[in-house]
């Protein structure tokens, strides 16, 4: 018996161990097109494309970054991208945790056909609705402002996924809680804000890197409703300095390193309640 066990127990550690060993080749394996990155971006341009490649240059060239910096606006670029990424994931969610409270508390005819038919939205492609948005905006006087690219965020595709997000988690949490603050008086704004917002942290992490990630990285809308360089966001910026530099990979490198640091930033400090948010979000139908 103590044979036995000790063997299944060998094998359960065996079994673990090589589920860690196959996580680990896979995170390593997705890891080296930004380790590819970042070293190409403290390289000399001759290093780059030498044979065998060297992922540790043998001169570290921190002047790339400087020269990023020197020549072309890229403080504009950088601070364009991150007060709209902040604006559009504050405002979605706010707007997601509002009407995903709703749809998962607040009883109305119709509910489940209102919540089925925003959901059929997403299914439309946003290429279809670009002309569309882009004539209305066009007859709002929007056209070469930040304006579009907050406000189509906020109420499009990603506000829809953050109300079925929020909705998801406010099902699993007890009714009983509701029921009681109501006993005690409070409104359905103050049970909103003061019992449910707090409990829906984890999801709101969670939509908050989706959404932040999203708006960062977004290229389609800055490049149909942006004209002026000043204007522009990071992603756009981006492909018109590739043509600016042409083969200077050093620079380009440089420029899209520091691009995805404030990804990393995010994800760095909300990563525990974004994974939680992950497997709570979706336990209820």
């Amino acid at each position: 018996m103590k044979s036995n066990r000790h063997g299944l127990q060998a094998g359960k550690l065996l079994g673990i161990g090589g589920h860690y060993v196959a996580l680990g080749a896979i995170s390593l394996l997705m890891l080296v097109p930004f380790l590819w990155m970042l070293s190409t971006s403290l390289k000399e341009p001759a290093q780059i494309f030498v044979f065998p490649p060297e992922f540790i240059p043998s001169s570290i060239r921190l002047e790339n970054y400087t020269e990023v910096l020197a020549n072309t606006p890229f403080h504009l670029f950088y601070w364009n991208s991150l007060y709209i990424a902040i604006l559009v994931t504050v405002g979605t969610v706010l707007f997601a945790s509002i009407a995903g409270y709703a749809f998962a508390r607040i009883p109305f005819r119709g509910r489940n056909i209102v919540f089925l038919v925003l959901l059929s939205t997403m299914m439309i492609p946003h290429e279809v609705t670009s002309i569309p948005m882009f004539l209305f905006m066009r007859m709002l006087g929007f056209i070469n402002t930040h304006v579009p690219l907050i406000v189509l965020p906020i109420f499009g595709a990603g506000g829809i996924f953050g109300v079925f997000v929020m909705r998801q988690f406010f099902l699993g949490i007890p009714k009983e809680l509701e029921e009681a603050a109501m006993i005690d008086g409070c409104s359905r704004w103050r049970i909103y804000w003061s019992i449910m917002l707090p409990l829906a942290k984890p999801a709101i992490a969670t939509l908050t890197i989706f959404t932040f990630l999203t708006s960062w990285n977004e290229f389609y809308d800055p490049l149909i409703f942006i004209n002026d360089r000043e204007l522009m966001t990071l992603p756009l910026a981006l492909s018109l300095f590739t043509d600016e530099v042409g083969t200077a990979w050093h620079h380009l490198m440089s420029a899209s390193v520091m691009a995805t640091l404030p990804l990393l930033i995010v994800f760095f400090f909300a990563q525990k309640q974004f994974i939680e948010g992950v497997s709570m979000t979706g336990l209820k139908d």
